[in-house]
């Protein structure tokens, strides 16, 4: 029985090191609703540049982003402060495009959501006569997160 638990003991302690020792991911894929420059389903893709900043991509149904983003935590898996641009449809289905600041928060495993907003920079022949000119709009989106 002694011989075992002290087997039991070193397994755990060996896996404890071994998981110490991974790598710190750098990347992460995040997929759901109004990501990709706020399209209707996107997916962005980020990387860490260092241990504070990372640059982000995305492209979706129909839309494309992309951002520059601050983790003051310094991981992939904490929240940010991110400045985006968003751009929002193509040809004669383009609505707009803007810019502007967001918060992500992160939980630890898996779930995403962000709220900012952004100065809208122009507006296309598919932005709906009926819904006004505003200057300023609010950008939000929920997905999950795949750290890489």
């Amino acid at each position: 029985m002694l011989i075992f638990s002290f087997l039991l003991f070193i397994n755990i302690y060996l896996f404890c090191q071994n998981e110490a020792l991974k790598p710190e991911k750098t990347a992460a894929i995040t997929i759901g609703f109004l990501q990709g420059g706020g399209s209707l389903v996107g997916v962005d893709f980020e990387k860490m540049l260092n241990n504070h900043l990372s640059v982000q991509v995305g492209f979706g149904f129909v839309g494309f982003g992309a951002a520059i983003n601050y983790h003051p935590q310094g991981s992939i898996r904490s929240s940010f402060v991110s400045l985006q641009y968003i751009h929002q449809g193509f040809d004669r289905g383009f609505a707009q495009n803007g810019i502007g600041p967001s918060f992500v928060y992160r939980a630890n495993k898996f779930f995403s959501c962000q709220f900012g907003f952004a100065r809208i920079l122009s507006r296309g022949p598919g932005w709906p006569s009926s819904a006004g000119r505003p200057a300023i709009i609010a950008t939000y989106a929920i997905g999950i997160y795949l750290p890489l």
